[in-house]
């Protein structure tokens, strides 16, 4: 590799590097004006505030005190002093159903979840997992009643309870009410919830056709690493009678979609966990928002991001139950698919092509052998094994192909001294092909095989950093093969590197290197093929190097076994399955055998063509030299 080609690549580490670190600095001097001003508008909206108060007391008298009540009587006239008042009055209680999957506690108060425990799993710092935490949740049902009524606001009376099952009724008469019906199946991570309205039909506006539903939750920290649980956390929907899952964008510090037509459900996504909503007759559409906190409140506060979802359901006279269903838990594939709701698809698996590798794969794959072997470091080496043997046709065929290129490598150097000169580029193209023709070697032989390796490559890509199967699973020094492994933490940042060192990530790196320097006799010779080489020899391994050290361990992992198992297929090829003295005497015979046999139309239109180029490109010499 010569100097411009290193200084091109040291002139691009820098750039990026800088670009990164300017990008840093403008964004945190963006959040610093912002902050300023936010403390700002802060301050001055309370002098305004106590401004107002004091010019409210000064002027209160008798006038003060009609507006008041006047005020006071606009809010709900209908129900001062009624069992609705009440109950905007009334202390919440707490009642908890439980399965073997689920720990739900629910407040009386607004008549919801209060806090879920998903049992049988922890987070990264072993403790409990509340995929919904205390007062971190809000289910809030508004509708018109005498004025805009919000289900929050009051305190339902608890009027039966068994096991599986809970309800709750915010009575506006004796004979008129709302119920909040709520039964957890066993064994099951779905909760099933019901509103039932009984003779509302006198309370409620009667132009009322819909129900407004504000559904929000602060998702806590569950995982390892700011970014990596960032990155695969979103929110997530689907339309009715839609095979797809839409959402709203990965890697965004906030983002947010108004949806016009109709959703199924609704899903507030983490790294591994999901909170879904779905509605049996579907919701009419809604606004979606998230907002993910800094990393300071992810590390300071455990929190990972809030998500709201305004929605709209269906309501008319005539409707007495609304149909409603939760899911906490985790995003297994085949826990999510067995709900029949299309929830499986908010885990990325890729496109159509690459989920299919991993859904019918990989997946069956992993559950086959975790049957019999219980660490997923030993699973991952026998899958990165059997896929290996797989593809190896595929590896032998393509090795086969380069080898061909190389022993004919001294003829076709004899055609490149026949024609040094660059007006001689179609004469030497042209000879060069018919040398490959006879010898029966295809220039895509080798790349094609190698070709249809990347779709395994990819698949894989997707699939460690989303697989539930690796979550919290030691191998080595790595504790955890979802995320990222660390062997030294740095007293500060590097750009585009990160704050620690992965080892798995340095050793994928090293076995990169060592397979490039082993295919080095097979790559073409000349000035202009250097930079290539050195692309694939060094700067390829050190891009991989500081893109993998924020990446699933496993992924790494995964990437230095199948070079170091490729390695091995390479040696064992060229020492037991190639001669390459038989390999060119048998491309010669082949050669000579060509050469009497008739030719093809497709070679006789081939060479046509090829002549015809020749004979414009020597009519455009002569009329140069004319002139």
């Amino acid at each position: 590799m010569n100097k411009n080609t290193i200084l091109g690549f040291v002139l691009i580490a820098v750039i990026l590097i800088g670009f990164s670190w300017y990008n840093s600095k403008i964004y945190k001097e963006q959040e610093r004006e912002r902050f300023v001003a936010d403390s700002i508008a802060r301050v001055e909206a309370a002098k305004y505030a106590a401004v107002e108060d004091s010019v409210a007391a000064a002027n209160m008298g008798a006038l003060g005190n009609e507006l008041l009540k006047q005020q006071n009587e606009a809010i709900s006239p209908v129900y001062k002093d009624s069992l609705i008042e009440l109950a905007s009055k009334a202390e919440p209680e707490y009642y908890t159903l439980e399965n073997e999957k689920l720990k739900i506690v629910f407040t009386t108060k607004g008549a919801q979840p209060y806090s879920v425990l998903v049992k049988n799993y922890y987070t990264y710092d072993s403790l409990s997992l509340y995929l919904v935490k205390e007062e971190a949740a809000r289910f809030d049902l508004k509708f018109f009643a005498g004025g805009e009524l919000s289900s929050s606001n009051f305190v339902f009376k608890t009027v039966g309870q068994t096991d599986s099952s809970l309800v709750m009724r915010l009575n506006f008469s004796e004979d008129s009410y709302i119920d909040y019906i709520y039964n957890l199946p066993k064994d099951s991570y779905m909760l099933d919830f019901y509103v039932k309205t009984v003779g509302m039909e006198n309370h409620f506006d009667r132009r009322m056709s819909q129900f407004d539903i504000d559904w929000s939750i602060d998702i806590p920290r569950l995982e390892k690493g700011f970014d990596n649980e960032k990155n695969y956390s979103t929110i997530a929907y689907k339309y009715p009678n839609d095979d797809d899952v839409e959402d709203l964008g990965l890697r965004r510090n906030s983002s947010e979609e108004s949806i016009p037509t109709k959703l199924e459900w609704v899903a507030f996504q983490q790294q591994f966990f999901s909170a879904i909503l779905r509605a049996e007759n579907g919701f009419n559409g809604g606004d979606l928002h998230y907002l993910f906190a800094t990393e300071q409140q992810y590390y300071g506060e455990d929190r990972l991001m809030a998500c709201d979802a305004s929605l709209q359901v269906e309501y008319n006279g005539n409707t007495d139950v609304i149909p409603f269903q939760y899911y906490f838990g985790p995003n297994l594939y085949k826990e999510l698919k067995s709900y029949d709701y299309g929830f499986e698809k908010i885990v990325p698996l890729g496109g159509w092509l690459i989920g299919w590798i991993n859904r019918v794969v990989i997946i069956n794959c992993f559950d086959f052998l975790s049957r019999f072997v219980s660490n997923y470091g030993i699973i991952i080496l026998l899958l990165t094994i059997i896929i290996k043997l797989v593809i190896s046709p595929l590896t032998l065929k393509s090795y086969v192909s380069s080898a061909k290129m190389r022993v004919l490598k001294p003829e076709v150097d004899k055609i490149n001294e026949k024609y040094p000169r660059k007006e001689d580029a179609m004469k030497r193209q042209q000879e060069t092909m018919a040398l490959y023709s006879k010898a029966g070697v295809s220039m895509l032989g080798g790349c094609l095989p190698i070709l249809l390796q990347f779709p395994i490559l990819f698949a894989m890509f997707k699939f460690f950093p989303a697989s539930f199967e690796l979550r919290q699973e030691g191998f080595l020094w790595a504790d955890d093969l979802s995320g990222y492994d660390s062997v030294l933490d740095l007293p500060f940042n590097i750009p585009l590197y990160g704050d620690h060192v992965s080892l798995f990530a340095i050793l994928m790196a090293i076995s990169m290197y060592l397979y490039a320097r082993m295919n080095l006799d097979q790559m073409a010779s000349g000035p202009q093929m250097a930079g290539m080489r050195g692309m694939q020899l060094y700067f390829m391994p050190l891009f991989l190097l500081v893109l993998c050290n924020n990446f699933s361990s496993g992924l790494s992992y995964y990437y230095m076994l199948s070079n170091i198992i490729t390695i091995i297929q390479t040696w064992v090829i060229r020492k037991y399955f190639i001669d390459e003295k038989k390999l060119y005497a048998k491309l010669q015979a082949k050669a000579s055998s060509a050469s009497s046999k008739k030719k093809s139309k497709w070679q006789e239109r081939l060479e046509e063509m090829q002549r015809r180029q020749a004979q414009m490109q020597r009519e455009r010499e002569k009329q140069f030299r004319k002139r």
